[in-house]
């Protein structure tokens, strides 16, 4: 990666350009990213890509107007043009008293969140481990049959911002993974499995293990049968409570709150879930795949706990919602990328681990199912609340689990679900920046044949 000072310069050049220009307020973000993508397939290499972006987004703010322009051409003309283009467009915005821009001065937390590893570490040992996922699930069972892909990716950034109110900051980050999704058969019944293992440290990935938690996710659901309709109690592994988290995700910022698109607003300190349930939005989390210094305006990220023991304590901000609240940004103002503003995002976001080993906590069920898989969580409202899915998963039967079971589904709201959860497991796994515990559910209506 350039020169950390090299990138400040140009953004505080950029900065003090449109400040020439005539805006009142100016902020310049840069990033340069590269990301590596590797897929195996019968362990030959199927396809390989590395991409290289780098570019500027300069926001700007006079007479109480936002412009907002971008380029990838870092040089003195390039500047020129785009503080210009910025300026343009600041005429089509309406003016808005709360486009303020964030002052310096909070202190960063310090992070552990680039390994030299990663890019230490050559392109063919980084195939090995794709093909090392392959072997390892095919050897874990004879009934898997199909690796529709096993894949490596990896990548670092480097992100700076730059503000006319004297911010100037820069991080550098990275992040690597591996993935495997594959078929089992047996006879003319096949299932499909995955598994994945992200990480900010190279040496800490797995594959072997990945390959056969790939395997063993699709071995155990050889031979599901459809059930009757019935009333159980339903747990969700993570991987799918996960899901159901991630639709709330977007209730819980300011924003949609403020644009009535929250199933949330109006109901700080109300009680929105059971006791033993608390989500929390964490920055700063050790080892999180969405930790940073700071968010994509230079504010400080922070943990910030949004539902505490079932009770709605706050919303996420970035520096315009909070600043039409009247409170501080939570550092949750989120970028793809310098082609575009700040939005309030999540960073790493997550139900906390409660207490109960999962073994213990499936023991309890009498009647029950424990649920691995769902179809059509993009169909749900995340406005409401309101969900309808396609369930399959493995009967519980007297405190174990019996046989798979398939075609089977589950509706109702999304609060309604998160206040009927009756234990917490203590296995917080991540998918990506989202994560959940195995939570276990009193009871629900699972609709069948």
């Amino acid at each position: 990666m350039e020169n950390e000072g090299i990138f400040l310069g140009v953004a505080e050049n950029a900065v003090n350009k449109a400040k020439k220009m005539g805006a009142q307020l100016a902020e310049a973000y840069i990033s340069s990213t590269k990301e590596l993508n590797i897929d195996v397939r019968e362990a030959r290499v199927e396809t390989m890509k590395l991409a290289e972006e780098r570019g500027l987004g300069l926001r700007v703010v006079r007479d109480g107007r936002t412009g907002f322009s971008f380029s990838t051409d870092l040089s003195p003309q390039g500047i020129d043009d785009v503080s210009r283009q910025a300026l343009a467009n600041c005429e089509k915005t309406a003016e808005d008293s709360y486009n303020t821009l964030p002052s310096p001065g909070r202190a960063y937390p310090a992070l552990d969140i680039y390994d030299p590893a990663i890019r230490e570490a050559t392109v063919e040992h980084k195939i090995e481990m794709a093909r090392h996922m392959e072997e390892a699930a095919r050897a874990y069972d004879p009934r898997v049959k199909i690796i529709e892909s096993s894949s490596y990716q990896d990548g670092e950034s480097l992100v700076t911002v730059a503000n006319s109110l004297g911010l100037s900051t820069v991080f550098k980050g990275s992040y690597c993974g591996i993935y495997l999704a594959l078929a089992a058969g047996e006879g003319d019944n096949s299932q499909t499995g995955f598994a994945m293992d992200f990480s900010l440290k190279f040496n800490s990935l797995k594959p072997a293990d990945i390959g056969r938690e790939a395997a063993r996710r699709a071995v155990r659901m050889l031979g599901a049968q459809p059930v009757t309709t019935c009333k159980a109690s339903i747990v969700l592994e993570p991987y799918v409570a996960t899901g159901f988290l991630g639709i709330i995700s977007s209730a819980l910022t300011a924003d949609a709150v403020q644009k009535g698109r929250s199933l949330f607003a109006g109901k700080v300190g109300a009680k929105v879930a059971a006791d033993m349930v608390t989500i929390i939005d964490d920055g700063t989390l050790a080892g999180g795949l969405g930790s940073a210094p700071f968010d994509g305006e230079g504010v400080p990220t922070a943990r910030t706990v949004l539902i505490d023991k079932g009770v709605l304590k706050q919303y996420l901000y970035n520096t315009y919602t909070a600043a039409k609240d009247g409170v501080d940004s939570t550092g949750n103002g989120v970028r793809g990328s310098f082609k575009g503003t700040p939005e309030v995002g999540v960073t790493n976001f997550f139900i906390e681990a409660g207490q109960t080993p999962v073994e213990e906590l499936i023991k309890g069920v009498t009647n029950g199912l424990y649920v691995t898989e769902v179809m059509g969580m993009h169909t749900a409202n995340p406005i409401s609340g309101d969900f309808s899915v396609g369930v399959s998963g493995l009967l519980i039967e007297n405190g174990a689990i019996t046989k798979p079971v398939r075609g089977m589904a589950m509706g109702g709201n999304i609060i309604e679900l998160f206040n009927s959860v009756d234990m917490v497991g203590n296995d917080l796994q991540f998918f990506g920046s989202k994560g959940s515990p195995t939570i276990r559910i009193a009871e629900m209506i699972i609709s069948g044949q």
